[in-house]
């Protein structure tokens, strides 16, 4: 757009989408940042004939799901693992389209290949009975044997938490508790209030190899495995059900959703910044951008890391809308290389993990705030998954957790320390990169700091540590009225599926306490959907491979 102004409408102009009019009464909601969970949120709302305005610091959508310019091409430098599709199937079904229609999607056979120092790998595959003989041979029947219970178990607790925490507003304990009981009881130990992943790892399985694999899983949300609940081992259940591929890389989900959104007359305005959030009495009534110009609204959706409301980064009015504890302590964050490069020396899968010697090692660094002087890596070849690479240069990211923000770890020293960790790591595997990256293709915790204000580089809000840290987030409705919440720092948490979710139930509470208050209720939605009642699809049915 030519400017902000041309991308602003108040509530008293009327606009044709697709197929719906926003009338003159529409009300309006401002969304600031265009992350997965806002663009959601936007999605559902303008879906709903609301009048939606989306305002983002940054050149484009997406929030951490962003890439890089790259001599192959645009390289992801944020998520690159696409897992739950049937929470994207209910978005796209609620706003009347179809995932197929608008994303190239493709399932890996391989979810994961891994390496360790010893020059052993091993192969994770969508078919179950793959991964099983694939385990066998790896280390023995007996493990085989492990693997499948704890597969069971995982597929358990993800089936106990999946409606009372994943798919409800709030965290629902009794609702767990139900549903634990009705998986069985064999869950409990899981459940048990100082039950580590690591430590139920151990009792799980004998070959060490094995319990480091599966404890990586901790890292997906930011946290250490030592530290976090048991029952994150919940995650191998969404990824065991299938990983995909979206052709030309995760960022264009964002794109798909942008879209959409945009065709239902919701506006977007990039390189604008939001400098606080106004209220009125004791709610949020609109935004003031940098340059002064004032928004009313009679709804705002902040999809930013929630530690900046709660810093006061947005003004005094909403800094009591969040509290300390939902935002501290700060999960991992991470070193991310993006880079285009030809490989030598491994046969990649699209997903690939090198791990360290001593794992243990690694979460000690991270928790004294040092880089791991013994990291595990993750390399995702975007260019490889179900197809073959052409040849020539490839689309590389690689990711090693880092702590947040940290004075442990010297500026001047910090990038050429990466480098050497990073690329002589990978050497010791057998892995090579022509041209080796510079370091213009890094970027590190404290750039994530800056990209996103608050966070102190953290890219998955607050730590999951700790039995009780998933009931800790902030929910889509936050202290202060008419001022919601999404993304990864609020619940039901990090991650693309869950910030995904996270929209969905901003989007719900939204409609329902603007309907409250509307003089007049729209029941003319396509479908016979009204602005008062929720908006979810029902989520598919989870089957092998979706």
């Amino acid at each position: 757009m030519d400017s902000c102004q041309d991308s602003v409408n108040t509530a008293r102009v009327i606009r044709i989408s697709k197929g719906r009019t926003l009338t003159e009464n529409a009300k309006t909601v401002i969304v600031i940042g265009a992350g997965i969970g806002g663009l959601a949120a936007a999605l559902r709302l303008s879906h709903a004939g609301m009048n939606v305005q989306v305002f983002e610091q940054h050149s484009a959508p997406g929030g951490k799901m962003r890439t890089v310019h790259s001599q192959a091409g645009p390289v992801d430098a944020g998520p690159t693992v696409f897992t739950m599709r049937p929470v994207f199937e209910a978005l796209f079904a609620s706003v009347d389209e179809n995932l197929d229609d608008h994303l190239q999607l493709s399932q890996d056979a391989v979810l994961a290949r891994h390496f360790w120092p010893d020059g052993s790998s091993l192969d994770l595959f969508a078919d179950m009975d793959r991964s099983r003989s694939a385990i066998a041979a790896f280390a023995d029947e007996n493990e085989a044997v492990r693997f499948e219970a704890f597969t069971l178990q995982a597929r358990r607790l993800f089936d106990a938490f999946e409606q009372p925490v994943m798919q409800a507003a709030r965290p629902d304990l009794a609702g767990i508790l139900r549903n634990t009981l009705k998986q069985g009881r064999n869950l409990l130990p899981d459940l048990l209030p100082r039950a580590t992943l690591a430590g139920r790892l151990a009792a799980r399985f004998r070959n060490p190899r094995l319990r480091q694999l599966f404890g990586r899983y901790a890292t997906y949300v930011g946290g250490s495995p030592w530290k976090s609940p048991a029952v994150l081992s919940l995650i191998w259940s969404a990824e065991a059900s299938g990983v995909w591929s979206i052709r030309g890389g995760m960022h264009q989900l964002a794109v798909a959703l942008e879209r959409l959104a945009t065709e239902r007359g919701a506006g977007f305005t990039y390189d604008t910044e939001v400098a606080r959030i106004e209220t009125q009495g004791e709610a949020a009534s609109g935004i003031v951008l940098a340059d002064g110009r004032r928004i009313p609204a009679d709804a705002v959706l902040f999809n930013g890391d929630p530690a900046a409301l709660a810093n006061g980064l947005l003004g005094f009015g909403p800094a009591g809308s969040v509290s300390n504890h939902a935002v501290s302590p700060r999960a991992l964050s991470a070193y991310v290389w993006s880079f285009a490069a030809e490989p030598r020396g491994c046969d990649l899968a699209h997903h690939n993990v090198f791990f360290g010697r001593d794992p243990k090692s690694e979460f000690d660094d991270l928790a004294a705030g040092r880089m791991p002087s013994d990291p595990t890596l993750y390399v995702c070849a975007q260019d490889r998954g179900s197809t073959s690479p052409a040849p020539g240069r490839e689309r590389f990211e690689i990711i090693m957790n880092g702590p947040p923000v940290s004075t442990a770890i010297p500026e001047e020293k910090e990038t050429e320390l990466c480098q050497s960790r990073t690329f002589r790591t990978l050497a010791t595997h057998g892995l090579r990169f022509s041209p080796e990256p510079d370091a213009s293709a890094l970027t590190r915790p404290r750039d994530f700091a800056e990209m996103f204000p608050a966070s102190d580089g953290s890219l998955y809000g607050r730590s999951p540590h700790g039995m009780m840290a998933s009931f800790r987030r902030p929910t889509a409705r936050s202290r202060l009225k008419r001022l919601y919440l999404a993304g990864g720092g609020a619940h039901p948490g990090p991650g693309i599926p869950m910030a995904t979710l996270s929209g969905q139930h901003a989007a719900e509470a939204i409609l329902t306490d603007l309907a409250s208050t509307s003089p007049s209720r729209r029941t003319d939605m396509p479908g016979g959907m009204s602005t008062a009642s929720p908006i979810a699809a029902p989520m598919a049915s989870r089957s092998s491979g979706s």
